[in-house]
């Protein structure tokens, strides 16, 4: 322990005393750190490889004056883990491992963090904290909370939170089956004409069982597994079909028999908190989700069809976000011009593209990017999908009369630097936002415009005067995401000249070009491709392109000129990338829809 009066030194001190790490590598870590809010240093240490992460444990316990335990080599006492329920160690991922006396030895990832020393202090819990590896603790709270819970806790457990902790769930197919066997012996009279009425309480009665929680959990975690963006459990007219969109395209995963929809669907609805007996309007929900020590958020949306009521999950991975813009897939000219609109005191720089072309994650990665101690940045968004450290985020709740135009004059007061609106779509925002970037603020929202130059004339076509759209608008970032090739059965192959000349590529017979395509193997589930990449077209607003703008030019005239200026368009982005390997021309092509447009790079 340290000695009254005694400095503390800081975790950074003790680990180059101690040789870990030199002064030049914490001074990169700190600075990390301050790009990135709320990220500690021991975790940029440890991905950045800079330090052992054993090390790095070590000296954080000298530091915080705690001792440090590997689980691996510890003994978990069953009834120290017993002592405190299941909910509130997969909420702050930590794990009881003895008593002493009538304190409880909690081994904590941050022995430091007051809030769950506080939920614990509650409970009349004497509590010693220890330091120990958050992957330790969450593979060891996976093994045994399960194992020490008593039936009617861990029941109580996974209706509260089915997710937490992160189970596994291996052998999905017997699995399934196994529990669908179950729900076939307890569904009775379950198999009625659907056009009628269902009697809710032999539903609830399966909702219940286990078997329901089980195959619903198995459906959630599976795709969380598959790196899946939606669930999709569509009543069929004999079967229910359960898609996964995987990369932006849907996948069929699996088929359950028609009578467990009433059972699944309500399940679904109970912990999305949604009405289980209203089966006529559309409902929206959410559930929290936590798997593998990552948090997740999902948004349900279900609405009534012919066949029965339809679900749709949309998965929304809290971490994906905070990616940066080197991880976004822009070639390093369009990055740093990025960069630079970015650095602008004031203007509206606008993302275009339709739902689902990454628009969110392209916001949110330069909120990340620009979010520091000495700027203020607030936001308005219908919904907040994720949740920034440091930065105040607003959600539009129109009953509260909390719209994107009001809200954005009231911002005005609250002394920002930065404003992010999720999305400009009415004169009010857009009029609102004009004047925010008018009197020095940095504007970032998004419109629904197929490439950058006609985010103009949407702007003029809502009401906005050409000569404000000039004097505000800094840029416009238009995008979409391809499918990458799987690397791991990525092949070189020279397409026909046919097919060149069709995608606008000059065949020259003397000098063929290499295209890449993937064969598909399992890795890619036999399609070839395996995650995403953006593809982008930035255009900058010069005094040329700004004096277009005022004189009434069209998208065409537009678009010309920034290309005469040095613009990549969509196509052409994603050709490049055609070209390095990355994508291939049909996913290019599928995503830009545009007909023969020049492929000169």
């Amino acid at each position: 322990m340290t000695a009254v009066g005694t400095p503390r030194k800081s975790l950074g001190q003790v680990l180059v005393e101690r040789g870990v790490i030199s002064e030049t590598d914490l001074r990169t870590a700190m600075d990390v750190c301050k790009q990135t809010t709320g990220t500690r240093l021991e975790q940029v240490l440890v991905d950045m490889e800079i330090a052992d992460e054993d090390a790095v444990l070590d000296a954080k316990a000298q530091t915080i004056g705690v001792e440090r335990v590997k689980i691996s080599q510890t003994q978990i006492d069953p009834q120290a883990v017993r002592a405190v329920p299941a909910h509130l160690l997969n909420k702050h991922n930590i794990l009881p491992i003895r008593r002493e006396g009538s304190t409880l030895v909690v081994a904590m990832e941050d022995p430091t963090d007051i809030i769950a020393l506080d939920d614990l202090r509650m409970m009349g819990v004497q509590v010693k904290p220890v330091v120990a590896s958050k992957q330790e603790i969450e593979s060891a709270l996976a093994r045994v909370v399960s194992g020490v819970a008593g039936p009617e806790q861990a029941q109580a457990q996974q209706q509260a939170n089915p997710f937490a902790g992160g189970q596994e769930f291996g052998g999905e197919g017997d699995f399934m089956q196994g529990a669908l066997d179950q729900i076939e012996e307890q569904r009775g009279g379950l198999e009625q004409d659907l056009d009628s009425e269902q009697d809710l309480d032999n539903v609830t009665a399966m909702v219940e069982a286990a078997p329901i929680i089980r195959i619903v959990n198995t459906i959630i975690i599976k795709a969380v597994q598959d790196g899946a963006s939606d669930i999709h459990v569509e009543p069929q007219r004999r079967n229910v079909r359960i898609r996964y969109r995987v990369d932006g395209v849907l996948h069929e995963m699996m088929s359950v028999p028609k009578y467990v929809h009433p059972p699944l669907l309500s399940r679904i609805k109970i912990m999305s908190e949604m009405d289980i007996a209203e089966r006529r309007k559309p409902q929206d929900g959410r559930i929290p989700l936590r798997h593998q020590g990552k948090d997740y958020d999902l948004r349900v949306s279900v609405i009534p069809t012919v066949n029965g009521e339809k679900a749709v999950m949309r998965i929304l991975d809290k971490s994906s976000v905070l990616l940066g813009l080197s991880k976004l897939g822009m070639f390093p000219d369009t990055q740093a011009e990025v960069e630079t609109l970015i650095a602008q005191p004031y203007g509206i720089l606008l993302s275009c593209g339709p739902t689902g072309s990454g628009k969110t994650t392209t916001q949110y990665s330069v909120l990340n990017k620009l979010n520091s101690v000495g700027v203020n940045i607030i936001t308005i968004e219908d919904p907040v999908e994720y949740q920034l450290p440091g930065i105040s985020q607003v959600m539009v709740n129109r009953k509260a009369d909390v719209g994107f135009g009001n809200a954005l004059r009231h911002f005005l007061r609250q002394d920002p630097d930065i404003i992010m609106v999720s999305e400009i779509r009415d004169l009010e925002t857009a009029e609102a936002a004009i004047e925010a970037s008018l009197t020095g603020h940095l504007v970032l929202s998004t419109v629904h415009t197929n490439d950058a130059p006609s985010s103009v004339t949407r702007l003029i076509d809502i009401g906005i005067e050409p000569f404000l759209v000039g004097a505000s608008l800094i840029g416009a970032l238009a995008q979409r995401l391809v499918r990458k090739i799987c690397s791991n059965c990525k092949v070189a192959y020279h397409p026909p000249a046919d097919s060149l000349e069709r995608f606008g590529f000059r065949a020259d017979p003397n000098n063929p070009i290499t295209f890449y395509r993937g064969q598909g193997c399992s890795n890619c589930r036999d399609t070839g491709y395996k995650g995403r990449s953006g593809i982008y077209e930035l255009m900058q607003i010069s005094a040329e392109i700004s004096e277009l703008i005022v004189r009434g030019a069209s998208v065409q005239e537009l678009k010309e000129a920034c290309v005469a200026n040095g613009m990549r368009t969509l196509q052409q982005d994603g050709l490049k990338k055609v070209l390095e390997g990355i994508t291939t021309i049909e996913e290019v092509m599928r995503v830009v829809q545009s007909i023969g447009g020049s492929a000169e790079l």
